[in-house]
């Protein structure tokens, strides 16, 4: 007779979400139902005994088949012949003996799956060895010349194997592998290793072998302590032609207390194009290292932070880009309690250094004082009264200004302004539907100035766009260099809809005027003298299957359209297709060059229960070629995953050229 002595619940272990027993206490839950051929009953020993075909039902659901048993009354120690536990409705552990020495535990000839009768044709995968051994001290459990078969065909094969038990959150070990491969890479094969350090301290080391390339070596590592988080990536590399290529990225995050935290991040790579060649590139015109700490208050905030780029792009894009790093910034804002009724105080500050190529920088200081005053008035009318002063210093060394260059010394301006809003929504309710409609109208004042609203050529403002979310905003332009420039208005009107089950609609048509002669501003940007083009907004959603929402500029005398951002989803969460467009006519090639004119677009399908394919691409219209696209199928089994993907870039920049990947992966859930 085979002897499982208090060893039952070491089967409990390999699947810790149906493990009822603690690690200290080796013991099956209380018997709650037994059926036998024949049960015998020892009053003397409170024991059981069994003949012929066996099954014990435990309080908690785990179910023991066995031959010929005995067992205590309180279940702690049972022996039998042939033994089949069940730990939950697909944990299984099929074993032919069973014996245990202290802190090990043997089962011979075992059979381990966590996903029993998931299929009508099989299990998904099941583990047989010649011997499991499961250590309690250590909290490991050693496989013995290991097979795993996939739906009862046997599939890999290893000498030894040693795995942490279910019971164990984190423990240092090799993880499951993944493969890629690439038209310029050849094959990947990703052998990652997993290093615990302490329940917050962990790092993944991965060497990936290149078919095409020399070896690539990337790490990550992840820190937590009681106040703060240490986040870490890079990789490493020396290629074929000799040189060393790599990469790092850094992000750490650190509470100082209540009030205050802290941001520390690193982002350097080698070269320009070795984040796009290797991988690890999401889009980025540049990388951004620095430091950043923060200082709340019930009625204020600070912010000092630096940044130092490094340029990914061939050039830069447009003259207006900032050429340099900064060193450093300093924001702060402060708002006082309501003076009377709901009136406030606003005063902030900015203090920014840039530290540029060739012996140039500068250095700004923005001082700005702001007076709101919100009123309610009869029948719904809203009233908003604001009055702002704000102060420029501007220091320059061998700078390029506009209409001078190399230029040495000081600047300043000063720009008082003010502005008086007025809305009005108005509500209709209704069965099922409410309606707002609201009118909306604010006429600002500022100084009206003959000179460049600018000094720097190279500056923070790098457009000026109008849309329907720059309409009634403090300031119209990006950045804080370009000035808004004399008296104009804004006004619009919304409509919107709104029903009880979640549909809703939305409309939205606004325009700019300006009564004073502004100076030059980018002839694409919407603003004009006297009347600017039209903005506006249109949304519908069904509350299920549909989703719209597009924002759109037309011309003011012929309304013809000047721009339009769109993007449209059809569908469920499992089956859905979404198209996203950008068109923007550009009347001044200088600028920008040709009209943007791109489309993003994608789609799901739900296959099966498990299978699905995604796709996703995105195509620019002007020049008729992908920028890229990818696809895959993935397949989610309750007991597996595996997917197939692929991924296309169409760049071309220096030494990268455009590529093609395909991606393999395969993982147990258990």
């Amino acid at each position: 007779m085979k002897t499982v002595s208090k060893f039952l619940s070491f089967f409990t272990m390999l699947y810790c979400s149906y493990a009822y027993a603690s690690p200290g206490n080796l013991s099956l839950d209380e018997p709650k139902t037994i059926t036998a051929d024949r049960i015998e009953y020892n009053v003397k020993n409170s024991t059981f005994s069994t003949h012929g075909n066996t099954t014990i039902t435990t309080e908690s659901g785990q179910k023991l088949k066995l031959n010929d048993s005995e067992f205590s009354n309180k279940g702690s120690n049972i022996s039998g012949n042939d033994i089949e536990l069940w730990l939950g409705d697909h944990v299984y552990v099929k074993a032919q003996e069973v014996y245990r020495d202290g802190d090990i535990s043997v089962a011979k000839d075992a059979l381990f799956t966590a996903c029993y009768d998931c299929d009508s044709f099989g299990n998904a995968w099941e583990i047989y060895a010649t011997k499991i051994k499961h250590d309690l001290k250590e909290r490991d459990l050693a496989f013995y010349s290991p097979i795993l078969y996939m739906y009862d065909l046997p599939v890999f094969w290893f000498p030894y194997y040693v795995m942490p038990d279910p019971g164990v959150k984190y423990k240092s070990g090799l993880l499951i592998p993944d493969l890629n491969s690439t038209n310029e890479m050849g094959t990947q094969i990703n052998v990652p290793v997993y290093l615990s350090f302490s329940e917050y301290h962990d790092a993944t080391v991965t060497l990936s072998y290149l078919t095409n390339e020399n070896p690539l070596l990337q790490l990550e590592h992840r820190l937590n302590a009681e106040h703060s988080e240490y986040r870490t990536r890079g990789s490493f590399t020396h290629n074929k032609e000799g040189k060393n290529r790599w990469h790092i990225f850094n992000n750490d995050v650190i509470e100082l207390g209540e009030y205050a935290r802290a941001n520390i991040s690193l982002e350097r790579t080698s070269d320009k194009t070795y984040l796009q060649k290797y991988g690890f590139f999401n889009d980025q015109p540049y990388l951004d290292s620095g430091a950043e700490i923060e200082l709340f208050g019930q009625s204020g905030y600070v912010m000092a932070d630096t940044h130092i780029f490094q340029e990914l792009r061939d050039a830069k894009r447009t003259e207006t880009t900032v050429n340099g790093n900064i060193l450093p910034n300093i924001r702060g804002v402060y708002q006082t309690a309501p003076l009377y009724r709901e009136t406030y105080a606003v005063f902030s500050s900015d203090i920014l250094g840039i530290d540029g190529h060739d012996n140039t920088n500068m250095q700004r200081i923005i001082g700005d004082a702001r007076i709101v005053s919100p009123w309610t008035l009869w029948g719904g009318n809203r009233i908003t009264a604001s009055l702002d002063a704000r102060y420029d210093v501007y220091n320059f060394q061998n700078y390029d200004l506009v209409g001078s260059n190399d230029f040495t010394g000081m600047k300043d301006r000063f720009l008082p302004s003010g502005y008086l809003e007025w809305g009005l929504p108005l509500f209709r309710p209704g069965t099922h539907w409410t309606q707002i409609i609201e009118p909306r109208a604010r006429l600002t004042v500022m100084r009206h100035t003959n000179t460049q609203e600018i000094f720097a050529a190279s500056n923070d403002s790098v457009g000026a766009l109008l849309s329907d979310v720059t309409l009634f905003s403090n300031n119209r332009f990006a950045g804080y260099d370009l000035w808004e420039n004399g008296t104009f208005a804004d006004y619009g009107a919304r409509w919107a809809t709104y029903s009880d089950d979640g549909q809703s609609a939305e409309v939205f048509l606004g325009q700019s005027y300006d009564f004073t002669s502004r100076t030059e501003t980018d002839p694409n940007s919407g603003f004009h003298r006297g009347k600017s083009d039209y903005v506006g907004r249109v949304g519908l959603d069904n509350g299920s299957w549909l989703g719209l929402n597009s924002r759109f500029r037309l011309d003011s005398d012929t309304l013809v359209l000047r721009h339009i951002e769109t993007d449209g989803r059809l569908g469920t969460s499992k089956n859905y297709v979404y198209v996203g467009h950008i068109w923007s006519e550009q009347l001044d090639e200088a600028f920008l060059g040709q009209d943007i004119n791109e489309t993003v677009g994608g789609l799901r399908i739900q296959l099966t229960e498990r299978l699905s394919f995604n796709f996703n691409a995105i195509y620019n219209n002007t020049y008729h070629h992908f920028q890229r696209h990818s696809g895959g199928l993935y397949y989610k089994h309750p007991c597996y995953f595996l997917s197939l993907g692929y991924h296309r870039d169409y760049a071309v920049r220096q030494d990268y050229s455009g590529k093609a990947t395909i991606q393999f992966r395969f993982g147990l859930d258990y």
